[in-house]
C-alpha cells in the first residue's frame, strides 16, 4: 500500500494533478480531501489538499 499526497492553491490544479496521476494503472482504495483557509492581513490564503491511498 502507497500513498501520494497533492497540495494545489486552487481546486482545478489539484483536480488537473490527480487526473495526471490516476492515468498510471493503479488500485486506488481510498482518496481523503480537506481545504484550509488562512488568513493574513486583508488576504484569504487557502490551501487544496488530497490523498490517494493506493495499491
Amino acid at each position: 500500500m502507497k500513498v501520494k499526497v497533492f497540495d494545489e492553491e486552487c481546486e482545478r490544479d489539484l483536480e488537473n494533478s490527480i487526473n495526471n496521476f490516476l492515468h498510471n494503472d493503479i488500485d486506488v482504495i481510498d482518496i481523503k480531501y480537506q481545504v484550509a483557509i488562512a488568513i493574513n492581513g486583508e488576504e484569504q490564503i487557502y490551501c487544496f489538499t488530497a490523498m490517494i491511498i493506493y495499491h
